[in-house]
């Protein structure tokens, strides 16, 4: 009798993106080269990403924190681009490299979703196991920056307090807890019951009554409520 052939599981489908044609070069030839990788599709920038990547319906996408857009939030258009595509594909697992040791950086990536942040100076082989804990479903994080980014959530470096979080309404404070949590628009929109735009509304005006301008430090401020006990979320409004 014939021994029953295995099944191969199928490779983990990767997408790229990076302004810099050599560096996106370089990263195929080493993930490609990998019998359990196979990359489907890259882009030199964020636009292109957002138009390929649900198509492609890759498990993982690694892509550049800082893209040479030249507009004024192109130093961190990876991060948005990342967040955008968590918002269309929730089981996306997101690998945000950089050259930089960007402390702001990394905290946005969180908030957006992001599954892994690592620097460009990672071995080759650390960057192929980073997408294999990506693809699985695990979060990576470069634990010399995530431990200074946790230790500035814990410090609460955000000018905001009880005056400010008094402006806001119930069903916004419950908002800002989600934000906290690094829920997308559409997952809060989901878990509330609201539409995607109305979320987004009120995002807006919580931003505006804490008198913080990013939605990152509003995040910080809902994590020092929670370890303060004054958790954000109350009954609806």
């Amino acid at each position: 009798m014939t021994a029953p052939i295995p099944e191969v599981p199928d490779p983990i489908r990767v997408f790229l993106l990076d302004d810099h044609e050599v560096v996106r070069r370089g990263l195929r030839d080493l993930l490609d080269g990998e019998p359990d990788i196979e990359v489907v599709g890259e882009a030199a920038d964020g636009r292109e990403a957002l138009a390929r990547v649900p198509a492609l319906r890759p498990q993982v996408a690694v892509l550049d924190v800082r893209l040479g857009s030249g507009d004024e939030n192109g130093d961190h258009e990876g991060i948005e681009v990342c967040r955008e595509l968590r918002t269309r594909m929730p089981d996306l697992g997101c690998l945000m490299l950089t050259s930089f040791d960007d402390d702001e950086a990394l905290f946005d990536a969180i908030m957006a979703g992001a599954a892994g942040y690592v620097l460009k100076q990672i071995k080759g082989s650390d960057l192929i196991s980073a997408v294999r804990t990506v693809a699985a479903g695990r979060s990576l994080l470069d634990p010399g920056v995530t431990a200074r980014v946790m230790a500035r959530v814990r410090g609460g470096q955000v000018d905001a307090g009880p005056p400010e979080l008094a402006r806001l309404s119930p069903r916004e404070r419950e908002i800002l807890d989600l934000i906290g949590e690094g829920l997308t628009n559409r997952q809060i929109a989901e878990r509330l019951y609201l539409a995607e735009k109305t979320v987004k509304n009120r995002i807006s005006a919580i931003l505006s009554k804490l008198g913080v301008g990013r939605r990152v430090q509003a995040a910080v401020l809902a994590e020092r409520v929670r370890e303060a006990g004054q958790g954000p979320g109350g009954p609806h409004a």
